[in-house]
């Protein structure tokens, strides 16, 4: 057992910052939907950046399965070091994709066939899942900081299997897309 539950903390209140962080990003990421993109810019290839989303998302679904692995074997301190480091590249994959949308006007699907209605079933899926994630991520690692570890398991059974599924199908996205940038 790691020693993280006989260190000496303080309980917070983290709901203010789960409630700003999860509205800021979502309603940013909204808006960058809409929004046309930057006409000529050529300071770099930015489709270079969907194909970064991919690796940090399939970086994001290791470290978790690695955490799940660790949580299952009674390995705390490795498992919250893989938390962290999913938390790290999902952070990398959120700034690369909002610089991506930001820069870049919507990229249309021109698939056909059976692909085309799987398509859109995984990439709706994803998105509604992945702003969901939002706030439950914050609420799974906020309830560990606070040692609310039975509060912490319960909402990380749910958490977990639905970051595990966005983190795959974000990759399953990029590689469904990829030809049409």
């Amino acid at each position: 057992m790691s020693n993280y539950y006989t260190k000496p903390y303080k309980k917070r209140n983290y709901k203010p910052f789960i409630w700003i962080v999860s509205i800021i990003l979502i309603g940013a990421i909204a808006v960058l939907s809409r929004l046309p993109g930057v006409e000529n810019f050529d300071a770099f290839d930015i489709t270079i950046l969907p194909l970064m989303n991919a690796i940090f998302n399939s970086f994001t679904f290791i470290f978790l399965v690695l955490a799940l692995i660790m949580i299952k074997k009674g390995n705390v301190d490795g498992h919250m070091k893989m938390i962290y480091a999913a938390l790290t590249t999902t952070t990398f994959f959120l700034v690369t994709y909002v610089t991506f949308h930001f820069l870049a006007p919507s990229t249309p699907y021109g698939g056909e066939g059976i692909l085309r209605p799987i398509y859109f079933f995984v990439l709706i899926t994803h998105i509604v899942l992945a702003a969901g994630i939002v706030p439950l991520v914050l609420i799974s690692v906020t309830r560990a900081w606070n040692r609310n570890v039975e509060l912490h398991r319960k909402i990380a059974r749910i958490t977990m299997p639905l970051w595990l599924y966005v983190a795959f199908t974000g990759v399953l996205v990029y590689i469904l897309i990829r030809p049409y940038y």
